[in-house]
């Protein structure tokens, strides 16, 4: 049996050290999201964090991390849920 898993939205970010304070600003700011590694559809290396969010979520963590400062390299982009077996 298999299960499709929900798209979800990133934001990525030069280093590792601003996707840490991110997470912070999103946190103090009320918006929910989790630290990932970044998508391989995004780059092949996997190297970095990226700050996974709701579709809802996107414009308004840019907008507050953008405010607070914290540089971003992609914002918003959409990664497609996969097939997971069960």
């Amino acid at each position: 049996m298999t299960d499709k898993a929900a798209d979800f939205w990133v934001i990525t970010f030069p280093s590792v050290h601003h996707a840490l304070r991110a997470e912070k600003v999103l946190a103090a700011a009320g918006i929910a999201t989790t630290l990932i590694p970044i998508p391989r559809e995004l780059g092949g290396s996997c190297e970095g964090l990226a700050a996974r969010l709701a579709e809802g979520d996107v414009a308004a963590a840019a907008a507050v991390l953008t405010a607070a400062g914290v540089p971003m390299v992609k914002q918003g982009v959409r990664i497609k849920g996969k097939s997971i077996w069960r």
